[in-house]
């Protein structure tokens, strides 16, 4: 992540964004589904490193879980918050390219809804150093279930960043680490006339507009949901939890040979990738939606 300190004409930095919007963060974000934590990180106590840590939605979960938890996020009021929310043993403010921790340190690297803000030329080799032989590391995002027609309108009227959310070609080609795994897991977020307005300037599209342009996007929020005709019941916004983790090299990739290419066997010829999977795991594979209409409310039974 950049330093940088943003100009005053331009509005905060993006990736740096949401200390000026700590509190609508806390209220209005989702936490993560334990099931998926325990998905990332496995039944056992281990040492995790978690980078962007945010105000501790997912540190909560990996602290239920009994992992010994060191919590870095580069955001000063962010970190401020999570210390006074969260008990964990250690805090860091510091990014992802600069780990204050010695090499072999952790058995879990994780980043929840972070990943994408990291430099990854830097912060890939950083990670792979501070994690232990067989570590890795663990990425999760919550990405709204666009499928269901009004959750689709709704994304549309405050931005869609969440729809690239996964690993990209640089932690897919890296030599650091093995294959990707993937699991998907589901959860529903219940907001209401104040919290849906949390959740939206808490993005960093909305956290980063002039004053007059954010209150004119949270009227349109309120318009929206007024619409919607829940009133103080509230209303249930639909999550995918995609949850990825990939294991630190033990030798770098090499590019597949082509198929009719000769190659011979022998003693020397090195033995698959160690815990290579025959194929992602995937868990709670959501169907494809009837209808691609959005003019109506379509629900989901996630049960």
């Amino acid at each position: 992540m950049t330093t940088q300190e943003p100009s005053a004409a331009s509005g905060p930095e993006p990736a740096l964004s949401f200390g000026s919007v700590v509190d609508a963060y806390e209220r209005g974000r989702p936490g993560y589904p334990i099931e998926a934590v325990r998905w990332l990180t496995g039944d056992q106590p281990l040492s995790v490193l978690e980078l962007g840590a945010g105000t501790g939605k997912l540190t909560r979960a990996l602290v239920e879980l009994g992992h010994d938890v060191h919590a870095t996020e580069p955001d000063p009021a962010m970190l401020d918050r999570l210390a006074r929310s969260v008990d964990v043993t250690r805090l860091s403010q510091t990014g992802a390219e600069e780990i204050p921790a010695a090499d072999a340190s952790f058995d879990i690297v994780i980043a929840g809804q972070s990943y994408h803000w990291f430099d990854k030329e830097r912060a890939l080799p950083e990670i792979a150093r501070v994690l232990k032989r067989g570590g890795s590391l663990s990425l999760v995002w919550n990405v709204r279930d666009e499928r269901i027609p009004w959750v689709k309108r709704f994304g549309r009227l405050i931005g869609t960043q969440e729809s690239g959310a996964g690993p990209d070609d640089a932690l897919e080609s890296s030599p650091y680490f093995g294959p990707v795994e993937e699991s998907v897991f589901k959860q529903w977020q219940v907001v209401d006339r104040e919290s849906i307005q949390d959740m939206v300037l808490s993005r960093s599209n909305v956290a980063t507009l002039p004053p007059d342009e954010r209150e004119a996007k949270l009227r349109e929020v309120l318009a929206f949901y007024d619409d919607f005709g829940r009133g103080m019941d509230g209303m249930q916004v639909p999550y995918v939890v995609r949850c990825y983790r990939a294991v630190v090299g033990i030798r770098p990739k090499t590019e597949e040979p082509p198929m009719d290419a000769a190659v011979p066997v022998t003693d020397d010829t090195p033995a698959p990738y160690e815990g290579e999977p025959t194929q992602p795991v995937r868990l709670g594979e959501l169907t494809d939606p009837p209808s691609d209409d959005d003019s109506g409310v379509l629900l989901i039974d996630f049960r």
